[in-house]
């Protein structure tokens, strides 16, 4: 399950990401389902399957969407064995630094962490402990503050050399609004990365051995 974006080339990262899922999950069942933008949603998905289901939320922090949205939307289907896992992102933090590197970030760079953002203050507390691990300063594209700009300019005040890195899983408006914010790098979003694979199936198996157990 992932957010939505109206500009086709998120969609294509998606739908890459559970082609190789489904590659590597061989004859289990993997189906693309939106939160939000973007058809089908969660509802029509999951009300159209028999038997036992598990929502991994492509998510990089667990905001309005994964706790609210998602499990009315799981209600409004009428399916009675759902399981939704915690989002994945915090296992791919190697990839936000990998991407830096593709998009020419050096050694000594500042570098502002550039989230979606979020009303809820648990998504915006993942967002801050990841932002720690990375060493960088936190910005917002939307909902929240800092504003990317603005942390962006507060670094380049201090004579900095400026990375953005994108902690988006694919591209869309928001990435593309981090063209204008005065950095010196721009990293591309997380994409569809092996790391992401793994982190989706890791949360899969998670969620069968629950469903064992329960």
């Amino acid at each position: 399950m992932a957010h939505g974006t109206r500009d086709p080339r998120g969609a294509v990262v998606v739908e890459e990401v559970a082609a190789l899922v489904r590659d590597r999950l061989g004859g289990v069942r993997v189906e693309v389902a939106y939160a939000d933008v973007r058809q089908p949603d969660v509802t029509t998905v999951v009300g159209g399957v028999d038997g036992p289901v598990v929502v991994v939320p492509a998510f990089l922090a667990a905001g309005y969407h994964v706790r609210v949205d998602v499990p009315e939307q799981i209600a409004a289907s009428g399916h009675g064995d759902v399981v939704v896992t915690e989002p994945i992102g915090s296992a791919l933090l190697p990839v936000v630094r990998e991407r830096l590197r593709e998009a020419g970030s050096r050694p000594g760079d500042a570098v502002v962490l550039a989230a979606a953002g979020s009303s809820d203050p648990r998504a915006l507390a993942d967002v801050v402990g990841v932002a720690g691990v990375l060493g960088a300063e936190v910005g917002y594209i939307a909902t929240a503050s800092p504003t990317v700009g603005e942390a962006v300019a507060a670094l380049k005040a201090r004579g900095r050399r400026v990375a953005v890195a994108s902690w988006l899983l694919a591209p869309g408006l928001f990435h593309q609004r981090l063209a204008d914010v005065g950095a010196d790098v721009v990293a591309e979003p997380i994409g569809a990365h092996l790391r992401v694979v793994d982190a989706v199936l890791l949360r899969y198996y998670e969620a069968r051995c629950f469903l064992q157990v329960a």
